[in-house]
């Protein structure tokens, strides 16, 4: 199965658009393509249970779920403001992601 391309990548800050952390801001810490969703930190905050191992004590732990990926807007670094992700070639040659309300290259 062909991999999906999405516009969000890793350590991109980004902001929840829809579901219960609406507004909120984070860093993507993870990518999952074949699910199309994003891991955020501090974002979608869920309680597990865990059996206790060698590693680890066990017991509820916090930790963060994933996000689908349209739930999720790249942070304008101009406006702070919610984005769309376009792509532009430069005359270098090299190709760069913009923001589109913008038209900010996005580091």
């Amino acid at each position: 199965m062909a991999q999906n391309k999405l516009r969000i990548k890793k350590g991109d800050h980004v902001i929840v658009v829809a579901g219960k952390d609406k507004g909120k801001t984070g860093d993507v810490v993870k990518v999952l393509r074949e699910e199309n969703r994003v891991i955020v930190s501090g974002i979608n905050i869920v309680k597990k249970h865990e059996k206790p191992s060698m590693a680890s004590a066990g017991g509820i732990v916090q930790k963060e779920a994933s996000l689908h990926v349209s739930n999720v807007a790249l942070v304008d670094p101009k406006t702070s403001k919610p984005t769309r992700v376009g792509y532009k070639i430069l005359d270098n040659g090299e190709k760069v992601r913009i923001a589109k309300r913008s038209g900010e290259v996005i580091g």
